[in-house]
């Protein structure tokens, strides 16, 4: 052969062995992420070809279905039950706009790609069945969800309800709602009803529940009994506090006040709760010290995101100097909590100080209805003793039976709560929010921690309180868990 010949087929022969690599590479090597990618629309319309798993609530009952769309390559969308009372659970499935919250965290179960039911996926392709997806069984409470949604109506507000003896989410409410069955297609309807719930400047696809955070104010009132306790700084819930009147905040000429007409001067620690003493709780954050508050913080979860799975925003209780840390012990300066955040609170306070991980799915399963998943419940923390714990317990109970919080009385129930009223706005120019926190106990334990914080309302300022506006909600959420159990 001669020179020029000879360069030519080894010129060929270089030609295709890099079209031998590259459809190698191509094949074995990029595959995944090409049948991953957002542009691949053949994956699309795959992963719209059946019927999406569904969501579970009570053990059995689906909050959400599928639906076959029209005039599109994508044959099934996603469809909801009462779509806005379980948004702030599901979150939303959309052809056109993605996933959040459940929908997203379990959509491998719920398409059924997840590798846990690769076996149901093999079998399927020797009996010809066509694909299914899974079920997501969570720990959600109907009753309590409606009563909690309800309950807020045409207000700005959230509920969080957990079981405190397994750390169970039995209701996640947050108002104003969305209904995601609205934009879960991909045509042009759909991208007016997103447009429009981007443009609301009420924020309705905000899950107020687990990503906002409130000034917790005299609800966090708990978590500074428990410190004080903690640190023995005081023992006997019914002796005299060192709580002078006025106190004056620490390295400032400035009193801290008390609201209305009340006697808190060393008052004990049982009646400086029952009528929201913020002198005795603020001395008492001052003389703990920033440190010792912030652990005390930390163990009920604070200054943590919280995963349940959906993400919680994480709640703040701050580093901060001698005045403000006062002030922070009344839940008011840069102290911030979520509604999940404060049902913790009193989730730990009602199960004798264990703290419970919060979790809203109890279980996975197959098309076939077979578990491959079960969780199984596990403590976070201990932020007080059993014993403290107990004392709480005692001093909430009598907020709720000759305190702020009588609105949350059940009769036959033993109830504990915490009103709150958190200042809002510079120099409290705004409606405070209204906030409540209890736990309810029957003979069986304690089958229910709430927390409602409600952000405005059309009430007139004075009309405003913890009490009057968030106890009546948790007495229903309460009611509702407890007459389930019967």
């Amino acid at each position: 052969m001669n020179k020029p010949l000879r360069r030519i087929a080894i010129f060929c022969g270089v030609l295709i062995f890099a079209l031998l690599v590259r459809t190698n590479y191509l094949q074995y090597v990029k595959a995944d992420e090409l049948n991953t990618r957002d542009e691949n629309r053949r994956v699309r319309i795959e992963r719209y070809a059946h019927e999406r798993g569904d969501i579970i609530v009570d053990g059995g009952k689906a909050v959400t279905g599928s639906k076959e769309t029209e005039d599109s390559d994508f044959k099934y969308k996603r469809v909801w039950q009462d779509g806005p009372m379980w948004a702030p659970v599901t979150g939303y499935s959309s052809q056109a706009f993605g996933a959040t919250q459940l929908e997203s965290i379990e959509d491998g179960i719920l398409t059924g790609n997840d590798d846990q039911l690769f076996f149901d996926r093999t079998m399927s392709m020797f009996t010809g069945d066509k694909k299914q997806g899974g079920n997501v069984v969570t720990t959600l409470n109907s009753a309590a969800q409606k009563a909690a949604f309800t309950g807020l109506g045409d207000k700005k507000g959230a509920v969080a309800a957990l079981d405190p003896q397994t750390g169970a989410i039995l209701a996640l409410a947050s108002t104003p709602s969305y209904d995601p069955s609205t934009f879960a297609g991909n045509s042009g309807k759909d991208s007016k009803a997103w447009q429009a719930l981007q443009k609301d400047k009420d924020k309705p696809m905000l899950n107020r529940a687990l990503r906002e955070t409130y000034p917790p104010g005299s609800t966090f009132k708990i978590v500074t009994a428990a410190a004080a306790l903690e640190n023995g700084l005081y023992t006997d819930i019914d002796a005299k506090t060192d709580s002078p009147v006025p106190f004056r905040m620490p390295q400032t000429t400035q009193d801290l006040p008390n609201e209305g007409n009340i006697q808190c001067e060393n008052v004990s620690l049982r009646e400086a709760l029952r009528i929201s003493c913020n002198t005795v709780f603020g001395k008492i954050s001052d003389d703990l010290g920033n440190q010792k508050m912030i652990d005390e913080a930390d163990k009920f979860g604070f200054n943590k995101e919280v995963f349940t799975p959906v993400r919680a925003d994480a709640s703040v209780y701050p580093k901060d100097n001698p005045p403000q840390n006062a002030m922070a012990g009344i839940g008011q300066a840069s102290n911030r909590a979520t509604p999940l955040q404060m049902a913790m609170v009193a989730s730990a306070v009602a199960n004798d100080g264990k703290l419970m991980q919060p979790y809203m799915v109890a279980k996975r399963q197959s098309p076939g209805l077979d578990d491959i998943y079960t969780h199984e419940p596990e403590q976070l923390s201990q932020p007080l003793s059993g014993e403290n714990a107990q004392k709480i317990q005692e001093m909430m109970k009598t907020v709720v039976e000759s305190g702020t919080g009588s609105n949350a009385k059940i009769p036959g129930v033993t109830v504990g709560g915490k009103t709150g009223t958190a200042q809002h706005g510079l120099g409290n120019s705004e409606n405070p929010y209204a906030w409540f926190v209890s736990y309810a106990k029957t003979d069986s334990g304690s089958p229910v921690a709430v927390a409602v914080v409600v952000e405005d309302s059309k009430a007139t300022r004075d009309d405003i309180s913890g009490g009057g506006l968030a106890a009546p909600i948790a007495k229903k959420v309460m009611q509702a868990v407890i007459d389930s159990k019967k």
